[in-house]
């Protein structure tokens, strides 16, 4: 397996970077898109092999959609998920272009190959519920130990017929269905918000008004505004009453152009590396009122001793004072609830060995059910370099300490590549294992990390 060894900075990082585009704004963006009467442009997307994934699937359930590049030339998904799996990808495309289908599913039956994409297999399965026919949903090994029994049993609640084909509430699974009836749907959502994003998004194709009504604790409420908010972009009518009971007019999504903001999740890295470094970095594209929550992030590094700037169209994040060095001034341990940004939360364990002060990363057991189980993993990783950090059922707490040079095994999980580079910003002999596994989400993340960095090691 190939490793990248990450060369440390010796003075604070200063630039600017705009992150691709959101993976979950793509992924729901091409499903109201694809549900939608005529056709959708969607710029400033992210081409990663998740995004891939959807628009194969789509394709195979007849919804055509097209890659346009920045050379301006137009390519089907056919043949570019291989390359994307080979980390060869040249560049990120401009746009994707979407006929939308009227809230119709064109194929009878389709067989759908997720990887280990878990926003497309939850999407999906509740796509081809409002279909006429059979669809196979699977992926890969992972995938198959990623629970997906709320949505299934919510769609059985709904009239839909829904099986699994191995092991009860696992991967693969079966819809027979002819058609999302409407009516109540009790979902629950204590494992993954994306169960009742599924739902809510499919449900301007049913019969009748669908009524979702989330049992129990949600996490992750801000994927849920984030879905509720293009839904309503592409025309969806929808209402809550009460919190968590959500109320959805069976009227068809109308096409359009819609900008993709910048994957704010992938933004915390360069964040960090500016905490770490004592610099100074700006996110373009990302404000105090995007749609994604993990713009929250920035609120955590500010609580650990950064300042920010929030601005209409970036932020800037600025690490402690740095007496012309690295890190020169120590950021604060914290005791912090990450459940609403979980998917920072392996990024914010990799910042706190270098604070002043044990950090508790609180309320993420979901995250053990996401690529690997991040909380066993990044607990894994922080010992293999040296710390002191214990494992709670609900998240971690790290003891800053001295760091030793290792290899960092990620797991086949692009954030924990993405999220241990940031150590090898202030630690020499840092190798991060299978680094292509980035491509996941974020095909060029370390191209960019190094040119970012690239004046700081000069």
């Amino acid at each position: 397996m190939d490793s990248l060894e990450i060369l440390p900075v010796v003075r604070p990082v200063q630039g600017r970077i705009r992150p691709p585009g959101s993976k979950s704004l793509t992924n729901r963006a091409l499903i109201i898109a694809a549900l939608a009467t005529g056709p959708s442009r969607l710029t400033g997307v992210l081409e990663s092999v998740d995004t891939q994934v959807m628009i194969e699937s789509l394709g195979r359930l007849g919804v055509d959609v097209k890659v346009v590049r920045r050379d301006d030339t137009a390519k089907t998904a056919d043949g570019a998920l291989a390359s994307i799996i080979g980390n060869k990808v040249s560049g990120p495309s401009k746009e994707f272009h979407v006929v939308g289908r009227s809230g119709i599913i064109p194929a009878f039956h389709a067989d759908l190959c997720c990887e280990n994409s878990g926003t497309s297999i939850r999407f999906l399965t509740a796509l081809c519920a409002t279909g006429q026919g059979i669809y196979r949903l699977d992926g890969n090994d992972r995938m198959r130990e990623r629970p997906i029994a709320p949505l299934i049993e919510a769609l059985i609640s709904a009239g839909v017929l829904a099986s699994y084909e191995e092991t009860k509430g696992y991967p693969p699974v079966f819809i027979h269905t002819s058609g999302l009836p409407g009516g109540r749907i009790p979902v629950s959502g204590n494992l993954s918000s994306q169960y009742l994003s599924a739902l809510l998004m499919a449900a301007p194709a049913a019969r009748s008004p669908v009524t979702v009504e989330v049992t129990g604790e949600l996490v992750s409420r801000p994927y849920v505004d984030m879905t509720l908010d293009m839904m309503r972009a592409f025309g969806g009518e929808i209402s809550e009453p009460y919190p968590n009971h959500f109320q959805i007019s069976a009227r068809a999504y109308t096409g359009r152009t819609y900008d993709i903001e910048p994957d704010a999740s992938a933004a915390s890295y360069f964040f960090a590396v500016a905490a770490v470094t004592g610099g100074s970095v700006t996110v373009e594209g990302l404000s105090r009122h995007a749609l994604q929550g993990d713009v929250k992030f920035v609120d955590a590094l500010v609580q650990m001793g950064c300042t920010a700037e929030w601005n209409d169209d970036s932020i800037t994040l600025h690490g402690p004072e740095r007496h012309g060095r690295p890190g020169g001034k120590r950021l604060r341990g914290v005791d912090i609830d990450m459940n609403e940004i979980s998917d920072t939360a392996q990024t914010l364990a990799c910042v706190a060995p270098f604070a002043e002060g044990p950090t508790r990363i609180r309320n993420v057991a979901h995250m053990r059910l996401k690529e690997t189980d991040r909380v066993s993993a990044v607990v894994t990783e922080l010992r293999r370099v040296g710390l002191q950090v214990e494992e709670h059922p609900d998240g971690m707490t790290i003891h800053p300490g001295p760091i030793q040079p290792a290899e960092i095994h990620t797991y086949d999980d692009h954030r924990m590549a993405m999220s241990f580079s940031v150590l090898g910003l202030r630690v020499p002999g840092i190798r991060i294992a299978d680094p292509g596994c980035t491509s996941k989400t974020y095909p060029e993340y370390f191209e960019d990390l190094n040119r970012l960095c690239q004046t700081a090691r000069d």
